[in-house]
């Protein structure tokens, strides 16, 4: 674990949150590859990642993780060299190399033992590709060491205009062959920023990425280095000036600086003529104090050249020669840094208190606004129109807190990408998991407590949703099967979707399996939606053997339970031979919402305002009943189920007389429309979502309850699961029925 009393704790913490978003843009890449996207920037984000990583790591000594993100980096840069193809099986280990990529950063992170058993198994599978290559990257690279000492640079130091040379150093006559046809000699200035150090960055990482690209001679500048006793560590005195003869191109080169954009100063120009090759240069192992220099065009330098065990890929050995002239082209610009994007990382322990003192100004809000209501006063006066302000600003500042805990569901879909991985490769079933609405944003807390249930559910989707390979062909079905995830906002609610296509539920076994386990009656007859639901019942397992996946009972009533206690339900739907789709209906948040207060039989209720389409006033003649105890309202020009709010929650026998009713025409979760009668429209505002005790019994049609303004407490409906109860009713009349309903 890291040690609180160490300085560089915080930049270790940032950079295992940095490697969060690298793997996610890793998996993202990997997954377009798959997807059969593999152009060269793909490849390159892919390769970027896990240098990246490497880099960083290697800072920290990370020994285990640097050498196998060195190994991963060295398979890819054959691909982005295109020496390599990868075909489908090296796109699969390819993710397991991800995956337990990740799994190193984890237990670097944590200071857990590292898996050297699995880290062995992948290096050589990872060997094996690189054998195929013949390339040099896959020669000796079993015996290759990493050092992580600190680097030693070899000084390449010009004293051709220094009278009296040092006896012990010997002149080295440099080459003086042009440079191949082709290349390019560009001239980079790169100044690190105070914040580039403090975010965990390297400039010999960068430097030695540029080295791979081609000849590169690199000249240390450190002449606003001051004296020792003047020095502040926390300071950035020294800068690099590089000569690189490539073939690549601009912006190849400027990648080698893309994580450190907005931290430092870069300046990329093309040499329009070649330097002088200098007489002769004198070469002296390690960083020692050089003799005097005189002062030259470039200033007191040292010019350090990275060494180098491969030859230069353009050609001979060039030196930057003091005093020459440099050229920038007007006709290619230099990429100018990027302002860096300001992000603050907080605990989310800050953001939950402040969540919950939002919450607890909108109910002093509410409190205030039905006092001064309650006064008498005038709708013009002075405290009336500032309160109107007050409340505006409770609305702003409410949403501003609720985008701070809005998150994607990405990084929760990417983890159930390796689920699909392992599940599949465990029952040797060939399953690919398409996503979709990845970008759907639903608030941190529920995302947290969702990954367990949705893990369930994919692997009960591989286990047994999906057919086996061969069962799959004989019915006509190819032979990989799919899992699909999906999430998107239907409601006011986010609705996320795991299906299959595979054989779908068979309810005869399951009905079967109920019955020998006495969790039903032989005497009563089941619909198929509740011989469905029997599969959430605690104990229940089609499997008859106890595997690593399943067969001990534990699962589908796990996650019925997780999915209620965030205020969610979850329903079934499945189709033989054509597959099965468990939906997971949540709501956005679980702190504050807008919402209509309505009387219903001298109760008191809260109704989401985003699902309520308007309000209608009712007579008897806009009321027709398809069978007794089943009515409909005519809307415009489409008829829609109707539904007496007070009788559907228990509270009063249904009306018999419409005449003067007033309705909420309700969306509906599976896009149809259905109207609740109620008694009457109290007022529209905003309310604080407080959670039911486990105490509590869980009735049907209650999400939740809140604090009104004269302190009384009201209970928060989930209109969608009191239509999907009533339309569930012997009578009742289907919301899908009545697709023509007026919009």
């Amino acid at each position: 674990m890291t040690d609180p009393n160490d300085p560089m704790a915080e930049i270790r913490a940032s950079f295992f949150i940095e490697c969060e978003e690298l793997l996610e843009a890793l998996q993202d890449g990997l997954q377009e590859m798959y997807d059969g996207n593999d152009d060269t920037e793909t490849i390159n984000v892919v390769f970027r990642a896990v240098h990246s990583i490497k880099g960083g790591a290697g800072a920290f000594g990370l020994e285990a993780l640097v050498r196998f993100a060195h190994r991963f980096e060295t398979v890819l840069d054959e691909i982005r060299a295109g020496r390599m193809s990868p075909d489908p099986d090296a796109l699969k280990l390819f993710f397991q190399c991800a995956d337990h990529l990740s799994d190193l950063v984890r237990f670097s992170r944590d200071g857990e033992d590292i898996p050297e058993a699995e880290t062995a198994k992948l290096l050589t599978l990872l060997d094996g590709l690189l054998g195929d290559t013949g390339g040099p990257s896959g020669q000796a690279e079993e015996e290759e060491e990493i050092d992580f000492q600190p680097a030693t640079l070899t000084l390449d130091l010009d004293f051709s205009d220094v009278e009296d040379l040092p006896e012990d150093i010997e002149p080295l006559d440099v080459l003086s062959n042009p440079a191949h046809a082709g290349t390019t000699t560009y001239v980079i200035s790169f100044k690190p920023e105070n914040e580039l150090f403090e975010t965990g960055n390297e400039p010999l990482h960068m430097l030695r990425a540029l080295e791979e690209m081609g000849h590169c001679t690199v000249v240390c500048q450190t002449e606003k280095l001051p004296a020792l006793e003047a020095l502040a560590p926390e300071t950035a005195y020294i800068s690099w000036l590089v000569e690189l003869e490539s073939e690549v191109e601009e912006a190849e080169v400027a990648s080698a600086f893309e994580f450190v954009e907005g931290l430092c100063e870069l300046d990329i120009s093309v040499k329009q003529t070649d330097a002088d090759v200098p007489a002769h240069a004198v070469v002296s192992e390690g960083i020692a104090k050089p003799p005097a220099v005189p002062e030259r065009a470039l200033g007191e330098q040292e010019n350090v050249a990275l060494s180098s065990d491969k030859p230069a890929t353009p050609g001979p050995d060039t030196a930057l020669g003091p005093g020459k002239p440099i050229v920038k082209q007007s006709a290619k610009a230099a990429p100018a840094a990027a302002p860096a994007k300001s992000v603050v990382r907080v605990d989310l322990d800050r953001i939950e208190r402040l969540v919950n003192l939002v919450g607890e100004l909108v109910i002093n809000q509410a409190m205030l606004s039905q006092s001064l209501e309650s006064s008498g006063l005038s709708p013009h006066s002075d405290a009336m129109n500032g309160l109107e302000e007050f409340q505006r600003l409770t609305r702003d500042i409410q949403d501003s807190v609720m985008m701070i805990r809005a998150q994607p569901v990405k990084s929760l879909f990417q983890r159930m990408s390796r689920i699909v991985r392992e599940a599949s490769a465990a029952v040797e079933k060939d399953v690919r998991l398409v996503t979709e609405g990845d970008s759907t944003e639903v608030d941190k807390t529920v995302i947290e407590r969702l990954a367990d249930p949705l893990t369930h559910m994919i692997r009960n989707a591989v286990d047994h949703g999906l057919e086996t390979t061969e069962e799959r062909l004989s019915a006509g079905k190819p032979a990989q099967g799919h899992v699909r995830l999906t999430a998107a906002h239907r409601s006011g609610r986010v609705v996320i979707e795991v299906s299959d296509d595979g054989g779908g539920i068979n309810r005869d076994k399951v009905h079967q399996i109920a019955l020998d386990k006495g969790l039903v009656s032989p005497d009563v007859n089941l619909s198929e939606a509740e011989i469905d639901n029997l599969l959430f019942l605690p104990g229940f397992s089609t499997a008859s053997v106890v595997s690593d996946l399943s067969g001990r009972g534990v699962g589908m009533d796990v996650v019925r339970t997780a999915i209620q206690g965030l205020g969610g339900r979850i329903t079934i739907s499945s189709t033989p031979n054509v597959g099965t789709t468990f939906s997971i209906s949540l709501p956005l948040t679980l702190a504050v919402l807008d919402g209509m207060v309505v009387q219903v039989a001298d109760e008191t209720l809260v109704l989401p305002l985003n699902v309520v389409i308007e309000t209608l006033t009712l007579s008897n003649k806009d009321v027709e009943m398809v069978r007794p105890g089943a009515n409909v309202v005519r809307v415009r020009s489409g008829f829609v189920p109707l539904f007496d709010l007070g009788a559907e929650l228990g509270y009063r026998q249904p009306v018999d007389d419409y005449e003067g009713s007033v309705v909420l025409l309700i969306a509906h979760e599976d896009e149809g429309l259905a109207a609740l009668i109620i008694d009457s429209i109290q007022d529209q505002r905003q309310v604080v979502i407080k959670g039911l005790d486990d105490s509590f019994y869980r009735a049907p049609g209650i999400a939740a309850a809140t604090i009104l303004g004269d302190g009384q407490i009201a209970l928060i409906l989930d209109t969608s699961d009191i239509i999907s109860t009533a339309i569930g009713g012997a009578n009742a009349v289907s919301v899908s029925s009545f697709t023509g309903a007026a919009s």
